[in-house]
């Protein structure tokens, strides 16, 4: 039987990963990280130039430049 939802997409265990992730996207800690990654692609040139480049962090902490297809692939497996 289908489930009854105006949302198309993957069907989480929890029913409502999106409102999960709005608040984790929300949270201070996140806004701190995505403004200091958005503050090295500007320096770097490469902000929403359409390069297909991110920042990405390293263990160590450094940064480096990296295809946003692995950057975002990854999930924190770095």
């Amino acid at each position: 039987m289908a489930r009854n939802s105006d949302y198309s997409g993957p069907k989480y265990a929890n029913g409502n990963y999106k409102s999960y992730q709005k608040k984790y996207d929300a949270s201070s800690l996140q806004i701190k990280k995505r403004t200091k990654l958005n503050q090295e692609n500007r320096k770097r040139g490469t902000y929403g130039n359409g390069d297909g480049k991110d920042v990405s962090h390293r263990k160590n902490g450094s940064t480096f430049l990296e295809k946003a297809s692995k950057n975002r692939a990854r999930k924190g497996k770095a």
